[in-house]
């Protein structure tokens, strides 16, 4: 295999604006910094792979702006394959204007895609797929990351999928995933039941082929369902200066636990480390550690308390108090 994890889906280049405190309507606020910074789901997941020392190759597009030549350029620079990366003449890049709450960490996202940067099914060939050892896609270009997924599933290849909202044909795609993990809200807008402990086994009933349906969950790290079972992982505590990107670090330490072939606990745990330290500086790449840094805090790091008390870390039945409360609304990219 030429690459270790071929990803296809998005970049955005943002603009991380840090302010004292999220303003009110109709004020005035002083930044306390704003700065450029490379984002987007899938860049920033093949980001985390290759400095952890993976073969990454990148299917995508970019706009041809200078916001475009910048995303572009960050790739190149971390050493990721651009060989089935298009530049699109004309057209802007995706954009994200990020505000940040210094107090807290946690940020609102403005965002903005030229639909000439979708990616077409026509577009793709088998071939760009099935030289690597697995396929990561998130929801946006659903029907192009359906088909991709269905010639990784052909070639044997297992297939990740990040899936935050519900996107038209989004069935075709999870039918061909093995390894969901969605944000928070995913999974109640999708199945209709509010409690993760429901919802879950809704999903992996509908789809028996997916050997992980999971969410995360912001602070309190992320929940599964995987061979009958549920894996409660909590959150690291950190100290946290932004939270963009938490998910998309996430995903990517999860694609290399998965390749190095470790138990599902011990992958989500080491991905809530990797995207934990991910939050201690500014911007969706900022903060990414080495994988040694975040087996340390795995070591020696404080875990947060859960929402459900009594959940221990690792595989567990579903306790009759925790299928009854009702988690948080609030997605985590």
């Amino acid at each position: 295999m030429r690459f270790d994890v071929v990803g296809l889906g998005l970049n955005a280049t943002d603009v991380a604006i840090e302010v004292p405190g999220y303003p009110a309507f109709n004020s005035k606020v002083e930044f306390l910094s704003a700065a450029r910074q490379p984002g987007g789901q899938v860049a920033t997941a093949l980001t985390v792979c290759q400095r952890f020392g993976l073969r990454t190759k990148y299917i995508g597009r970019v706009g041809s702006d200078d916001a475009g030549r910048f995303q572009l350029e960050s790739l190149r620079h971390e050493g990721l394959d651009l060989t089935d990366t298009r530049v699109v003449p004309d057209c802007p890049n995706q954009a994200a204007y990020i505000v940040i709450d210094r107090k807290t960490g946690e940020r609102t996202i403005l965002w903005r895609r030229d639909p000439r940067l979708d990616i077409r099914p026509e577009e793709l060939r088998p071939e760009m797929v099935q030289e690597a050892r697995l396929l990561h896609v998130d929801g946006h270009d659903t029907a192009a990351a359906a088909q991709a997924a269905r010639w990784a599933r052909e070639a044997d290849l297992p297939v990740t999928a990040d899936v935050d909202n519900i996107y038209p044909g989004l069935e075709a795609l999870l039918e061909a995933t093995d390894y969901l993990i969605s944000s928070e809200s995913f999974p109640a807008a999708y199945t209709g039941e509010s409690d993760l402990f429901r919802a879950l086994p809704r999903i992996q009933e509908r789809y028996p082929a997916m050997k992980l349906v999971a969410a995360t969950l912001g602070r309190d790290g992320v929940l599964g369902l995987a061979g009958g079972r549920f894996l409660y992982e909590p959150a690291f505590e950190v100290t946290c200066r932004d939270t963009t990107g938490a998910g998309d670090v996430f995903h990517g330490a999860f694609l290399y636990a998965l390749l190095e072939g470790w138990p599902l606990a011990r992958a989500l745990t080491f991905s809530n480390a990797v995207a934990g330290l991910n939050c201690t500086a500014v911007g969706a790449r900022g903060g990414i550690p080495t994988v040694a840094e975040a087996e340390r805090l795995m070591a020696r790091g404080k875990r947060r308390l859960p929402r459900w008390r009594e959940l221990p870390a690792g595989e567990m039945q579903i306790p009759r108090s925790a299928r009854d409360d009702k988690p948080r609304k609030k997605a985590v990219r």
